[in-house]
């Protein structure tokens, strides 16, 4: 049995795990985690990375370049352990986990900070980015938004230590219907990531939305549950979205990204060159997500096209437009007060 397969069958323990954890608090890096209490050069660290998506995403092939960098350039000081796709723990629980040093490490989607960090939402407005090339400038660390993301008092205080942000992609709206003009989505049922901003967005557009875990997803979509949702190219192909949906609308309307975080405890608990490689490896495992992310996409969309489930309309200009015009500036004025003045700002004076 590979190393990756035992730790998909041990991620049910997690749980009961969890549960104790938050009985008894949080678990230092060297009482259970894998952390060696000699003391010295020989001490050794296991870091748990949990994330919800299969490794073959953006987000999964970027784990492993991390899990093999950082366990070479350590010679094996620390211990990196990846589980993909909800097998250590889901949407549900995988916050409160990382708070309590149950798992080390998380890349989770910006949304899934609405209640940790409000101001994380910025991510989620509608048309921050036109094209992936955008990304790296508008959130930058030096820029509001970087700010928000890279020096965030909130995550802090929850103990969390932000390492980096990785690109799922720009998102693509599917359905069983074509979407070629808001009107074509009233009445409609759409899943989301768990944020007030996505919610206004799909009511502005006269649909109504409905926070799933990304887990059970495709479930809820074959059982008719919800018509439709967003999300991108590599997550829609990876969880076999688009073989219980007809139709996609390349709209590139919002994006996923996710936030690299390492619990605060375990990684004060590591000794300063230890701390020095993690962050280095953790900004390079970065560009290497970003300069892979485009590629990967594109490869799911032609395995979608390649399957014949779903009929991909690309939207044009007026389309797209159309879309715009419903949401900006009107859902950034509506989340000024959440994610502040200096943010929105700065990104409608982009818009201009």
């Amino acid at each position: 049995m590979t190393k990756r397969s035992l730790r998909t069958l041990t991620g049910v323990v997690a749980i009961g795990a969890l549960a104790l954890t938050a009985c008894g608090g949080a678990r230092s890096g060297d009482s259970g985690d894998g952390g060696d209490a000699s003391g010295g050069d020989g001490e050794t660290f296991t870091l748990k990375f949990s994330h919800v998506t299969t490794d073959s995403t953006p987000k999964g092939t970027a784990a492993i370049w991390f899990e093999e960098e950082l366990e070479k350039r350590t010679d094996g000081r620390i211990d990196v352990e990846v589980y993909s796709n909800s097998s250590l723990y889901g949407d549900k629980d995988e916050m409160q986990a990382v708070q309590q040093n149950s798992v080390q490490m998380l890349a989770p989607a910006s949304a899934k900070f609405t209640t940790v960090a409000p101001a994380l939402q910025v991510l989620d407005l509608p048309f921050l980015f036109d094209t992936p090339d955008d990304i790296p400038s508008v959130a930058a660390p030096d820029t509001e938004v970087g700010k928000a993301i890279f020096a965030n008092p909130d995550l802090e205080d929850k103990n969390m230590k932000v390492l980096g942000l990785w690109d799922s992609g720009m998102k693509q709206i599917h359905s069983n219907n074509l979407t070629q003009k808001p009107a074509d989505m009233e009445g409609k049922k759409y899943r989301i990531q768990p944020s007030d901003v996505l919610k206004s967005q799909i009511e502005a557009w006269g649909g109504s939305a409905e926070a799933i875990a990304f887990a059970e997803v495709y479930s809820a979509l074959q059982q008719g549950v919800i018509d439709g949702g967003e999300n991108t190219y590599s997550n829609i192909e990876s969880q076999k979205m688009h073989t219980v949906q007809s139709n996609i609308a390349e709209s590139n309307h919002g994006y996923i990204g996710y936030i690299l975080v390492v619990n605060t405890e375990f990684f004060d608990s590591l000794p300063e060159d230890l701390q020095e490689i993690l962050v280095t490896t953790a900004e390079e495992a970065s560009t290497y997500n970003r300069d892979n992310v485009v590629a990967l996409n594109q490869e799911s969309k032609e395995t979608i096209e390649a399957d014949g489930t779903s009929e991909i309309n690309v939207w044009t200009d007026e389309e797209r437009q159309a879309f715009k015009d419903v949401v900006v500036p009107s859902i950034y004025e509506q989340y000024r007060d959440v994610i502040g003045d200096e943010i929105i700002d700065e990104l409608l004076a982009a818009q201009e």
